[in-house]
Order: C-alpha cells, then structure tokens, then sequence
C-alpha cells in the first residue's frame, strides 16, 4: 500500500467500491492520488473471508445483481474470477417441510399482489411509506415486511415508495466463485491507497482542502467522498464549514441492517446443493436460508432490519445460535449436531459502516440526488447511496466512484 503523502491533487476518502471506482477513473489522466482508508484492508462492505478450510464466505456483499449491466462482471472477467450463473435459491428450491408448496404459493401470490399495489403507488408519484400497499388483514403480511429486511435493510414502513420504484432490477443475479469481496479488493490492487487512515476533518475553508487523518494531515484540490451515510449523518466526519444539507441528505438514506451467517454442515450430501430454507412463519423476526452455496458444507442464514439490529445487540454469536435454533425447528432437533457457528456479520457494530446499506425514508428519495451533488467544484460525493437506480448494490457504488472521478476531470478542465 501507499504511505500518506503532504499533498495531492485529489483525495479520495473510502476504498470501497466507490473510491476504487473513482481511483481507476482517474489512473492515466496525469493527477496525483491518494485513496484514504480507515480500515486495514480494501473493499469496504465487500469483504471475502475464508471461514473454513472448505467454506468461502462473502460477509458482506455476495450477489451480481442485474448482472446484464453490472460493471463488474466485465471487471470479473478481465481479472480472471468465475462468475457462476446457477439460479438463485430464493423462489424455486425449497427444502424440508417447513414451507409447504401449497403455503408458498399462496404467499407468491400475496406477494405479488404487493408489489403490484406497490408499482401502482410509485406512479401516483406520492413518496409514501411501502407498508401503505400492504393488503389491510392479509395473513402474509408479516412475511412480505421480513422479505424486505432481507433486500432493503429495514421494514416496509421505513422505505420510500418511489425510491423502491427507482431502483432498476432485471432480475438477473449471479454470483462469483472465489468471492465478490476478493474480486473489489483485486480490482484495487492497482490503486494508490492509505491503509489505517482514519479521516476525521475535511476543511475546505481555504484555497487548498485541508484533510485531517489518523496519520497526520494532507492537503488536496479536489476531494471525492464515499463513506456510507450513517457517517456523514452521525458526524464521525466533519466538514468545516459545516454542510448542513449533506449531513440532511445522508439522515434521509440511512443504512439499513442485513446480517449474514455461515454454519458449517456435518453430513453435507445429505442435503441439497444450493437449496432455500424458511419456514411458513407468520412474523417479520425470521431468518432465510441457503443450502450449500456453491455445493460447499455449509448454511448461509440472512436477517435484516430491526431484528437484525436486536441478534446484533445480544452480542457476538447470537446470529449464528438463533440460526441454528430456527434451523432445528425446521428440520428437527438432530440438525444441531450438524451445525458449528463458523462466521458472521455484525455490520450494524462495524464502526466505519454502521449500516449494511442505504435506503430512502418515505419523502426522502430526492436525497440520492442531493447528496451526488458536488460542493463549490471541490468537494464529490459517491457511494452507493448516490447511484439514482443501483442504490445497495456494489456496481451502483463502484459506477457512482466513476461519475464523481469524471466530475472531477470536468473542474479541472482534463478530457
């Protein structure tokens, strides 16, 4: 990696998908960069660990989705990466008799019913909560708010209707082999970053922007800024002069929880590869669950949103022992000796996320704009929360890094 230099012409605070994004942007065009990393590795909310010696896991992101127009399944393709194109396990593939086929027929066709109400109040054009197009008494819904703390974060109430409407999905989702946290942090191999580099002040108060980090301070003519917006909201980076209407913007796309969990599994060809587990539970605090991803001995669990939040606060491991008893419930009792607790995310706890990704509270989804907008030709703003239809996803992150670099070059003049 690179040490911290006393002035550049552009900083970039964030080596996740945006930053390197914005970094590959700008390699040829002449300037001196500097990606600024608080973590001690690449990536951001992308991030691969080997779990086990048999088990790969993405604890943070792990799906192309709208693959057909995802930049990095060019960029997969060009760094050597698998890219597997087997169908997702979230309709189709159910497993056990937990969630029989007639219950889970019944439940599509609520669900979408929802979404029709849901396409049809997005067109009225009013930025109402989703939870409005909910079917008043219908025995699903429950299950339809824990379906969106799996996609968005948080539950129906909290999400604006026309954000929802705005977000491009071709339902296209594809996976890579060795990891989408590995295949970011390869694609950043390349770029000038400061590892352990904390920023805490931008001020651009003078002619130059005066960064203020962990490792000291440097200066730089331009800045692009890709941290999530829990950040910006909470202050943990501070502008001087304050901008009130980023700070505004970033309260309105706070980042939602979604959690993750590996378990590995005993007696693994027992079970099929790449099956889907939920039970025909009629509340919202439930996990989903995936059989042997990529065939490997293992289930990944997912919780998202205010129960998310609530297995967080229990503390380490409490994702995983919720994961197993409801899994047990499902399976039965002898499962558990199955099952060890291998990894999870508790990116709620992360201190440079404190989110999974963002979404726009009702009113608030003219805020992705607001927050993309430069300051005074100096000052960019990406990330995911930005990207006006792939907001969530890494390629939104990693293309909004890209908009922001060119927005640079046109300041400085430079094709």
């Amino acid at each position: 990696m690179t040490s911290l230099p006393s002035s550049v012409e552009v900083a970039i605070i964030g080596a996740g998908a945006a930053g390197l994004g914005a970094a590959h942007a700008l390699q040829g065009c002449g300037l001196s960069v500097i990606v600024l990393e608080a973590r001690n590795r690449l990536g951001g909310r992308a991030w691969t660990v080997q779990a086990s010696p048999e088990v790969t896991f993405d604890v943070g992101c792990g799906w192309l989705h709208t693959a057909d127009r995802n930049s990095f399944v060019g960029i997969a393709k060009q760094l050597g990466f698998e890219i597997n194109k087997d169908l997702p396990p979230w309709r189709e593939r159910a497993f056990g008799n937990a969630f029989p086929q007639r219950l889970r027929d019944d439940f599509m066709r609520a669900m979408d019913a929802f979404y029709e109400r849901l396409w049809q109040a997005a067109q009225k054009g009013k930025d109402e909560p989703a939870s409005q197009s909910l079917e008043p008494g219908n025995r699903w819904n429950p299950m339809i708010d824990a379906i969106s703390t799996y996609i968005n974060g948080c539950e129906l109430k909290d999400m604006s209707t026309l954000d929802w409407d705005a977000y491009e999905d071709s339902n296209l989702n594809w996976r890579v082999r060795r990891g989408y946290g590995a295949l970011i942090a390869a694609y950043g191999t390349s770029c000038p970053v400061a590892l352990n580099c904390n920023v805490a002040l931008i001020d651009h108060s003078g002619k130059r922007i005066r960064l203020e980090t962990s490792q000291g301070t440097l200066t730089a003519d331009k800045a692009i800024v890709t941290v999530p917006t829990n950040l910006i909201a909470d202050e943990a980076i501070r502008f001087s002069p304050p901008l009130p209407a980023k700070v505004d913007a970033a309260h309105g796309l706070p980042l939602g929880v979604d959690d993750k969990v590996t378990l590995a599994l005993d007696d693994a060809e027992a079970f099929p590869r790449e099956g889907n587990l939920r039970g025909a539970t009629m509340r919202t605090e439930m996990g989903t669950y995936h059989i042997r991803p990529f065939g490997q001995p293992c289930i990944e669990g997912f919780f998202g949103g205010s129960f998310a939040r609530k297995l967080e606060d229990a503390g380490e491991g409490a994702i995983a022992a919720h994961s197993i008893d409801e899994i047990a419930g499902f399976l039965g009792n002898d499962v558990r000796r199955k099952l060890k607790p291998l990894y999870e995310s508790r990116w709620g706890r992360d201190p440079f996320a404190r989110g999974s990704y963002s979404h726009a509270l009702p009113g608030h989804a003219g805020d992705r704009a607001g927050l993309a907008a430069p300051v005074d030709g100096r000052l960019f703003f990406a990330g995911e929360a930005t990207s006006p239809n792939f907001f969530t996803t890494a390629h939104g992150a990693r293309d909004s890094g890209e908009r922001a670099a060119h927005e640079v070059l046109a300041a400085l003049g430079k094709p």
